[in-house]
């Protein structure tokens, strides 16, 4: 028995317009329906009044920004959401699926859930289609959506089939995970633009006891055709008797051709997002007040609206507050959009009882495309695309939560791409190497602490080793600071250059040290207790002239891009320079090729500090007493990483000869940290 209690009232001759109501705790919601997005418990600019003046029934809010903030605790603290924001409508809530989707650089994609980074504090949080109900139940909402994994509509088959299957199981997990709950709970229909697919999805989710089914998955990549046309074919294989919800849907044709197709509720930031940016659709066509021509109109914005915007000011002053930048222009004229949609929804769901929804959708089909032809654009020149600054194969590239990183142009691969660079330097390579304390260490005259610093990019991690140098000569004095000598190695210094001609993108370089190491390849510290210098050229062929480290902070581009270091025989060459002195060496890398390497060259393999999706990385010692010895007592490699290593299909390094395999695996097998 549904939870909603729809009932169809009514399908137009000739079309598949429906209208229909449906029943929720918040009160009763008639079909077609527009629900305007309020992110973060907030439609952006809005108040609760100007939203029912705009005739707003039920609000969307997201359970992945709502969860990183404020936070579940808050939800049941104060009795949630609708107590929340102090609105008595119905709420539904986004399971965040499409947002982790987003976040491309900043999640991984497990059976259990989604592994992603906040971007409000960095913590790192596991999505599943669990905790997303639990979420979901805290928020109080009166319609949940199913956790889904979100693809390009645009995906191959055999990524859409996986995304597909794996939204299947997520979907039957929600239903689980939503228990006695009385809020209502949709499924939502994948399988990007493949026509079987869709039916596959939609047959599967039938056979579920949803309260409703949402068309997932469009308006990602594909053409407005397309959407139409997948719309239509997902409608058909629905079931009459559960309301249909195509999301993130769309502009007002959009919304007539879907509800042509069949649909019934819709909901997309356009109406706010657009009116921001000074565009409003009005019964006289699509309007853009940042143009001069509405300086001196004292005409209405819509002479067939009677919103506030419309009944209170003039074309020439929301003009003006939009070219100022005011947030009541942005407030007035969503208020105006918000209005528009909602009293399109009203005429289509009227046609479709009258009986004429053919005549409208015809009629209006033509409308809703139209531009101001009192005053027609004349197009300006188009606009230069703004492009970060580049240098050889390299550009800036922003990241998830406002810092900047370098991209390889060819590769596609980024510097740092997750998190902070400066952060994730401290805490993968500064922190865990225990350097603070190195530099506090009494040390015998000349004993200086010698760091390899592979691959040093745009020297996020030589700087974090500088900085952290610098703390601690000035908290202990120059006279009891461990001397440092920092040796980078990189064959290429664009990326360097780059960031080191963009301060404003890169604060940690506002330093003179990195402009004296492009200039001289070296630098000296005032204290003359750190010496910094550049080895440039090929690793493999410099590393031997430079003295035997002590920590090597291992960093270059991955396997994929670089993957002459990061094989058994550059592993074992630096195993076999290091000798007897117990050296550790940290990356960022947890790979079972990169570790089974290290293992084969005979470093001690331990398991390294999580960072951003990684949920480790790996620390490799020289000495066998390496984990044991160090401050934070890293877990070696043991048993439960050696059985999933049997299971692995790339146990075997690609460079060992079908016939070394089994000589090779028993040496792993043998290895002294696994006895």
């Amino acid at each position: 028995m549904s939870r909603l209690n729809f009932t169809l009232e009514k399908v137009a001759p000739g079309s598949r317009a429906r209208a229909g109501r449906f029943q929720t705790a918040h009160g009763e919601v008639a079909t077609p329906i527009f629900m305007p997005v309020g992110t973060q418990a907030t439609v952006k600019a809005q108040t609760r009044h100007s939203l029912k003046a705009a005739g707003s029934q039920v609000l969307l809010a997201n359970t992945f920004h709502l969860l990183l903030r404020p936070g579940p605790e808050v939800f049941k603290r104060i009795g949630g959401i609708h107590r929340f924001m102090n609105w008595d409508g119905p709420v539904l809530t986004d399971s965040g699926g499409f947002q982790i989707f987003s976040l491309p650089e900043s999640r991984r994609m497990r059976e259990a859930g989604a592994t992603f980074q906040s971007y409000v504090d960095g913590d790192v949080h596991l999505l599943s289609p669990e905790s997303s109900i639990a979420m979901q139940r805290d928020i109080g909402s009166d319609i949940m959506m199913v956790l889904d994994q979100c693809i390009p509509s645009t995906a191959p088959y055999d990524e859409a089939q996986a995304a597909m299957e794996l939204t299947h199981r997520w979907a039957v997990r929600s239903l689980a995970a939503r228990g006695d709950s009385p809020q209502a709970l949709f499924g939502i229909v994948q399988g990007a633009c493949h026509p079987e697919l869709r039916k596959r999805s939609a047959d599967f989710l039938r056979a579920q006891p949803f309260d409703g089914l949402a068309i997932g998955g469009l308006a990602v990549g594909e053409t407005a055709q397309q959407r139409y046309d997948f719309t239509g074919l997902v409608t058909a294989e629905l079931p009459a008797e559960l309301p249909r919800y195509l999301m993130g849907v769309g502009t007002p044709i959009d919304l007539l051709e879907a509800v042509h197709r069949g649909v019934d509720m819709f909901d997309c930031i356009i109406p706010s997002q657009l009116a921001k940016r000074g565009t409003v659709f009005t019964s006289e066509g699509k309007l853009h007040l940042r143009r001069s021509v509405y300086k001196f109109s004292d005409a209405p914005l819509d002479p067939d609206c009677c919103c506030q915007a419309c009944r209170e000011h003039s074309r020439a002053y929301l003009h003006h507050l939009i070219k100022s930048d005011e947030v009541l222009g942005w407030h007035l004229l969503t208020i105006h959009n918000l209005s528009f949609y909602h009293r399109l929804m009203a005429a289509m769901r009227a046609s479709v009882l009258r009986g004429d929804f053919v005549d409208f959708y015809e009629r209006m089909k033509r409308e809703l495309i139209r531009s101001d032809e009192d005053n027609p654009c004349v197009h300006p020149k188009k606009a230069q695309i703004f492009r970060y600054p580049r240098r050889g194969d390299y550009e800036i590239h922003p990241g998830p939560g406002g810092f900047n990183s370098v991209r390889q142009i060819s590769s596609g691969e980024v510097m740092h791409s997750t998190n902070r660079p400066d952060d994730e330097a401290e805490r993968l390579y500064v922190g865990q190497s225990d350097l603070a304390g190195r530099f506090a260490t009494p040390a015998e005259a000349g004993d200086e602490l010698v760091i390899w610093d592979v691959g040093l990019g745009a020297a996020t991690n030589a700087m974090a080793a500088l900085r952290c140098f610098e703390r601690q000569r000035e908290e202990l004095g120059p006279d009891n600071v461990r001397p440092l000598r920092l040796v980078s190695f990189e064959c290429d210094l664009d990326p360097l250059r780059l960031a080191a001609g963009k301060g404003g993108y890169f604060p940690h370089l506002r330093h003179g040290a990195p402009h004296a190491i492009l200039a001289d390849g070296k630098w000296t510290d005032p204290s003359g207790r750190m010496q910094w210098e550049l080895l440039h050229g090929d690793f493999l062929e410099r590393f031997a002239s430079a003295p035997r480290p002590d920590v090597i902070f291992y960093d270059p581009f991955s396997a994929k891009t670089d993957t002459a270091l990061w094989t058994i025989e550059t592993f074992a060459r630096l195993r076999e320079f290091c000798g007897s002195k117990p050296v550790e060496l940290y990356t960022y890398s947890a790979a079972t090729a990169v570790r089974v390497a290290l293992l084969r060259t005979g470093f001690f393999v331990a398991e390294g500090a999580g960072t951003g999706p990684k949920a480790t990385t790996t620390i490799a010692f020289t000495h066998p007493d390496g984990a044991s010895q160090h401050p934070q007592r890293p877990r070696l490699l043991g048993a439960e990483w050696l059985a999933r290593w049997r299971r692995s299909s790339s146990k075997i390094p690609a460079s060992v000869p079908a016939e070394k395999h089994a000589e090779f695996a028993e040496q792993i097998e043998g290895h002294p940290q696994f006895g």
